[in-house]
């Protein structure tokens, strides 16, 4: 079971605000240099829009900007972005498990549920899932959680031939709701052991043999997921203290 982590003081930011912080906090988790063309490219929205909203954030002391105009969250920036993304995981688990939402569905009430919801709210939420040490799609629900989890390997490196066990669909991925819907449908979420039966770099493709079935994607997408050899240990996998309920 995880440990209980005490909430970080909420500071009414925005709706827009939070979407941010995640953003960033998930190119910077994926060790890429953030900088506002990128940040625009990955929100689909305007360089003005970027610029007014680092503006706010750095403002209000969240969000700094370094040498060759990168964008990094500050401790107080990372501290709001991590407690942001417990409370939607928080969220997503209850919504899948208990109300029975498909992972896109979840995702995109979670987003608009995980600025409401209290301190106390929150801790009892995450005494009710059993402490999930990550969100549904695998990702750790926060720093400690990333320190004991193992890194996996992109999909897209793993070889022909090789089994391997599904550890997380990165928060990257988690924002293309077609491979998101695409993933839950055929069975290949975190704990799901597959083959992989064809790696084909000039077709730039990957053909695996899942829980469902066969399963085709391209590279790319697969690149987004991360994956440990053979049959992992499932005791690596949180599984609800209630009997999930079924997708709608």
């Amino acid at each position: 079971m995880g440990r209980v982590t005490e909430p970080v003081e909420d500071l009414h930011l925005s709706s827009a605000a939070q979407t941010y912080l995640l953003t960033l906090r998930s190119m910077a988790g994926a060790g890429e240099p953030v900088r506002a063309a990128s940040l625009s490219r990955r929100l689909g929205v305007s360089a003005q829009a970027v610029s007014e909203m680092v503006g706010r954030l750095a403002a209000d002391g969240l969000v700094a900007v370094r040498a060759r105009h990168e964008l990094e969250l500050t401790e107080s920036g990372r501290a709001q972005a991590d407690s942001i993304f417990r409370r939607h995981s928080l969220l997503e688990w209850l919504l899948t498990t208990v109300v029975g939402l498909g992972w896109a569905e979840s995702d995109e009430e979670a987003g608009r549920l995980q600025g409401a919801i209290s301190p106390r709210v929150e801790a009892r939420l995450a005494e009710l899932l059993g402490n999930p040490p990550t969100c549904p799609h695998g990702n750790p629900i926060d720093a400690e959680a990333a320190r004991t989890r193992p890194k996996g390997i992109p999909l897209s490196e793993a070889e022909a031939g090789a089994e391997v066990t599904i550890l997380r669909i990165t928060e990257e991925a988690e924002e293309d709701i077609d491979l998101l819907s695409y993933l839950e449908q055929q069975g290949l979420v975190p704990g799901a052991v597959a083959r992989v039966i064809e790696l084909s770099a000039g077709r730039e493709s990957i053909i695996l043999d899942g829980p469902r079935g066969s399963s085709t994607m391209g590279l790319r997408p697969a690149g987004l997921i991360r994956v440990l050899p053979g049959r992992a240990d499932p005791a690596l996998f949180h599984k609800p203290p209630f009997r999930p309920a079924t997708p709608t």
